[in-house]
């Protein structure tokens, strides 16, 4: 005999809908009851949504007796899945784009990378700076450090520090924030 995996590949539902509701009262909510709201047996509020051709919901398990809704059970469904893609959409998808720097990095690379970090916060991308320290050079702490606060400097007008330069291993950081434009 073989293991086999139960519902693979299924996912389990979210609501309990007509017969596996587990209560022997249930709150019904909604226009198919008097007065929008009203306190029935199980069956008869299954009898109720049957009789309407529609399912008996249970859309708040967790009070006493559990809140149930009587409503078309697939398009219900559809209609949760269609609002979890347009939240899904309509979230900022950050990119983080990566400058790196010596510490004896001269103005001419400076301002070369500078133009690039510009256009990448225009773009409305996040910038992470970096100093990397190799070998000996890490003696030069504070020369990455200043390298790093000059260039935050001279990015005021396009974003915002959000990390101010942190030395992680053979690395310094800084991270810069687009500025939100204006619409």
């Amino acid at each position: 005999m073989r293991d086999r995996q139960p519902n693979r590949g299924r996912q389990e539902e979210p609501y309990k809908v007509n017969q596996k509701i587990r209560a022997r009262e249930v709150r019904v909510v909604g226009e198919f009851v008097e007065g929008g709201n009203a306190v029935l047996s199980l069956d008869r509020a299954i009898r109720l949504a049957q009789e309407n051709d529609l399912d008996l919901v249970e859309i708040s398990p967790n009070v006493n007796p559990p809140v149930c809704k009587i409503l078309d059970y697939a398009k219900f469904k559809y209609e949760q899945k269609k609002k979890q893609k347009e939240i899904k959409a309509n979230a900022a998808k950050v990119v983080l784009k990566e400058i790196r720097f010596g510490p004896n990095t001269d103005d001419h690379d400076f301002n070369f990378k500078l133009k690039h970090a510009i256009n990448f916060l225009k773009e409305g991308a996040k910038v992470k700076a970096y100093v990397h320290f190799v070998g000996r050079s890490i003696v030069f702490k504070e020369r990455g450090e200043m390298l790093l606060l000059k260039f935050a400097q001279a990015l005021e007008d396009y974003g915002a520090v959000e990390q101010l330069p942190k030395l992680e291993g053979k690395r310094m950081s800084i991270f810069i924030a687009p500025k939100a434009s204006k619409k």
